[in-house]
């Protein structure tokens, strides 16, 4: 068998599990047969238990039966596939990748983004983080003609808006988000570090809109009008984490994020034009509308 088969295979079991909620293994074994995997045979004991094996191995996915009601076969950590964990992501992206594999004779109607991070990049920074190596790295910000030379830990990595970001720590203690894409070089040095134990990723960037941290401003409540059609776009993607609809009407929805107002917030919200507005707090919206005025001016200005 070979191996995009059974990482196939291996989908199939995940997602149809994961469908069902709870299902035995009669119910299994038939919707196996019904699929292109089976071709009308059952699904074996046998194979069943070696691919239940093999999910735990490189998914960390846990499928365990319940003898007590009815046998039926579940998947016990249902944490590991919340939306942004890496199980989740893996996931989407073999199940997408199988699917673009088996049309490449429509690959003409099939149109990607650029994820403009190179891989080599990317290893390298989980690699360091993996083993407890600092990266020797030079980096060049968007505007500085000359790089910079930098020696520091990684923490964490972060795919955001099509971009990967790294998270990493200076040897004065300071945290500092970096684009995979504008790393010159990076490598791993000799030098090991030890992350600290109270860190949590997850928590670092809990109350930010993408990567802008800005740690000296406190999360506050903010209030979102959605107008027209955004609100169901809204509903689908919510801003942040915290988003919840407080107020509809016929012709608009409030939502209320508890966050931290940073700069790449305040660039969402202009890019939505007329279809967001901030309600609350006012010093908030004042300049979000500054912002659209200066905007205007611009296209007012002779060239």
């Amino acid at each position: 068998m070979s191996a995009p088969k059974q990482f196939r295979e291996y989908l199939w079991l995940i997602n149809t599990i994961k469908k069902a909620h709870r299902i035995t293994f009669a119910e299994l074994s038939d919707k196996w047969a019904e699929s292109d995997f089976g071709g009308g045979v059952s699904l074996s004991r046998t194979t069943f238990n070696r691919h239940r094996d093999a999910v735990l191995d490189m998914f960390d996915i846990i499928i365990e039966c319940d003898r007590i009601n009815g046998y039926e076969y579940y998947i016990a950590n249902q944490e590991v596939l919340k939306e942004n964990t890496v199980q989740n992501w893996l996931l989407t992206t073999l199940s997408v990748s199988n699917s673009l594999t088996e049309s490449l004779s429509i690959q003409n109607r099939i149109l990607l983004e650029n994820i403009p991070s190179g891989g080599a990049v990317l290893q390298t920074v989980i690699k360091a983080m993996k083993d407890g190596f600092m990266i020797s790295a030079e980096y060049r910000r968007y505007g500085v003609a000359e790089p910079k030379k930098f020696l520091m830990s990684p923490y964490c990595v972060k795919l955001f808006r099509q971009r990967w970001y790294a998270l990493c720590r200076h040897r004065n203690g300071f945290f500092g988000v970096f684009s995979l894409d504008r790393f010159l070089r990076v490598e791993l040095s000799e030098q090991r570090f030890e992350i600290d134990p109270d860190f949590n990723a997850a928590e670092y960037f809990s109350e930010c809109f993408g990567i802008v941290s800005e740690v000296n401003a406190p999360a506050i409540p903010i209030i979102v009008r959605a107008f027209d059609s955004e609100r169901y776009f809204l509903r689908d993607l919510p801003i942040h984490h915290t988003q919840r609809e407080i107020a509809t009407t016929d012709d608009y929805s409030d939502f209320e994020i508890v966050m931290r107002p940073t700069f790449d917030f305040s660039a969402h919200i202009l890019s939505r034009g007329i279809m967001l507005k901030v309600i609350e707090p006012q010093w908030l919206a004042d300049e979000i509308r500054d912002m659209h005025r200066e905007a205007a001016e611009m296209y007012c200005e002779k060239s």
